[in-house]
């Protein structure tokens, strides 16, 4: 049997970097303090901001990047594997990567996953986004060792529409993925546990996803209600609010063979495409 104790943290992040992380920290230790030996945060952990300019002309290099280095000595501090579930990355050429971190308890940062699908959507009533004006997309699919030997599959919020990216997860051994997110508030109430119920269903795997939630420092509202779900599809643990918060679970890294013996499909079907 191979337990792993998780956590997935709710934030509400803004502008300023210094000021999100200090609004991490005290549920950071209450997940760790809880026995979470694998924490993850939302997307935008690091600054949640839709203002372009502002975006851009903040964002730095990875390689001497101060607060990735405040992070990172979070991890250590607390002893736990650490997923920042992202922050902008100056790519050199005019955008960011929307990019996540995988920290050991060393402080080492073992894994970098840069968002591949990007939200350029109409919602309507004057919602509208188009991520790729400031972001540029990544192309490779990522899965790290953590705690427990545990193989955790890593996507950001809108690759969460894309069961292929999932598949090819599984495919690759992943036994937990994560979704660290900050979902509209339309898209939210909609679509957010059918679609992450969807994928632990599909892959067999553990889903892990903290989300941003509430009304932000730039005016924007993100839906909230983290969660985490087993390979059947159960969820084991969910916020009902939007309010900073923390879930914690316990995994049974069994079940995700158990699942997938049970029900092979996340082994890919037949290409239609061929002939």
């Amino acid at each position: 049997m191979r337990k792993l104790r998780v956590a997935a943290v709710q934030l509400r992040s803004g502008i300023e970097l210094a000021a999100n992380r200090a609004q991490a920290m005290p549920l950071l230790r209450e997940a760790a303090t809880a026995g979470a030996r694998f924490i993850a945060t939302p997307e935008n952990t690091m600054r949640l901001d839709l203002n372009r300019e502002r975006m851009l002309g903040a964002a730095g290099p990875e390689e001497g990047d101060a607060e990735l280095k405040a992070w990172a000595r979070a991890a250590q501090e607390l002893g736990v594997w650490l997923l920042l579930g992202s922050g902008p990355i100056a790519t050199g050429s005019g955008k960011v990567f929307n990019r996540s971190f995988v920290f050991n308890p060393d402080g080492k940062i073992v894994a970098r996953y840069d968002k591949i699908n990007l939200f350029d959507v109409t919602l309507g009533g004057g919602e509208n986004y188009r991520e790729s004006d400031t972001v540029e997309g990544g192309a490779r699919a990522v899965v790290v060792q953590g705690p427990s030997n545990a193989k955790i599959g890593l996507t950001i919020c809108y690759d969460l529409r894309f069961a292929p990216l999932y598949s090819a997860l599984a495919n690759a051994g992943a036994e937990i993925i994560a979704v660290p997110a900050a979902f509209t508030v339309p898209t939210g109430q909609a679509h957010w546990e059918v679609l992450l119920r969807a994928r632990a269903i599909e892959t067999g795997a553990f889903v892990i996803a903290p989300a941003q939630g509430g009304r932000h420092e730039d005016g924007r509202a993100t839906w909230g209600h983290s969660m985490i779900v087993d390979p059947w599809g159960k969820v084991l643990a969910q916020l009902d609010h939007d309010e900073p918060g923390v879930l914690v679970a316990d995994l049974d890294l069994d079940d995700v063979a158990a699942a997938r013996a049970k029900i092979p499909a996340w082994q890919g079907g037949r290409d239609f495409a061929k002939p």
